[in-house]
């Protein structure tokens, strides 16, 4: 199966997405399943994983009531204050969500020291012991302190998003190698090949600008720890569902068969527990 790791659905209100700022105007709206899957058809994507836009147990219900309606939905990583003394009561209510696959916060807006927090890590093995995985949302400055995290919830499955946002736009690319590389040491470790082109110049950006990028994932992590992800809508401020798709193929076109269904589709598939 072709699948989309990574996009969002949200009815926009400017108070549940605060970070939608002016110069973002341009996803200032609605986007629904109904909007991405002509997206989907018109590049041969069969599925999608809905990921959390917003930091409440209502957005977790809003993707999991979408994923109920739509069956190309294949799977949801919802929200939970993990840190949270409630959390098992929070997770009891959505298990009986077979599509819920994950969860997600934040953490780019957070300190570095939020995720090394004693509560923190309790709540990350809890998942781990309800069979979730957890995306890890965050900056390339804040490698280190992951690494540091990771180490502490060794069975967990975790996915790296957008390859930790290297800051494409200044060329610079060395040092989040070096950090990123500690990251991939661990088999346990994922890293989805998405929202590469927001960190780039939205107006200016040349494929050649992502290319160190994605090659240091290939190196690092290999096909069967990568997954295709669109970062549909906010892609849009740097450029078209089907432009970000093209990236990716283009930059996976060496690859043998295998390899290319690995990042297309079959990792991900893996990862989430995805069957069909």
């Amino acid at each position: 199966m072709r699948l989309d790791s990574h996009q969002h659905f949200w009815k926009y209100d400017p108070k549940r997405q605060p970070w939608i700022n002016e110069e973002m105007k341009v996803i200032r709206k609605n986007f629904l399943p109904e909007d991405l899957f002509p997206l989907m058809e018109q590049t041969q994507i069969e599925g999608c994983i809905a990921v959390q836009a917003d930091e409440s147990i209502r957005e977790t219900a809003f993707l999991c009531d979408l994923a109920l309606e739509y069956d190309f939905i294949k799977g949801v990583v919802g929200w939970a204050d993990l840190a949270s003394d409630d959390l098992d009561k929070d997770l009891d209510q959505f298990a009986d969500q077979v599509k819920l696959k994950g969860y997600r916060e934040v953490l780019q807006s957070k300190n570095v020291d939020y995720m090394l927090r004693p509560e923190f890590i309790r709540g990350i093995n809890k998942l781990g012991k309800r069979g979730y995985t957890y995306d890890i949302l965050i900056f390339a400055n804040q490698l280190e302190a992951t690494y540091h995290f990771v180490k502490k919830a060794p069975e967990q499955p975790f996915v790296i998003d957008h390859l930790a946002k290297p800051k494409v736009k200044l060329g610079i690319w060395r040092e989040w190698k070096k950090e990123l590389s500690l990251l991939a040491e661990r088999d346990y470790i994922f890293c989805k090949l998405s929202g590469i082109v927001t960190e780039a110049d939205w107006k200016k950006w040349r494929k050649e600008d992502v290319k160190v990028y994605l090659d240091t994932a290939l190196e690092l992590f290999g096909p069967k720890r990568l997954m295709f992800g669109s970062d549909w809508p906010v892609c849009l401020l740097a450029g078209q569902y089907e432009q970000v798709l093209e990236i990716i193929e283009l930059f996976i076109q060496p690859l043998s068969p295998s390899e290319k269904a690995q990042i297309m589709g079959g990792t991900a598939m893996e990862f989430y527990g995805i069957t069909s």
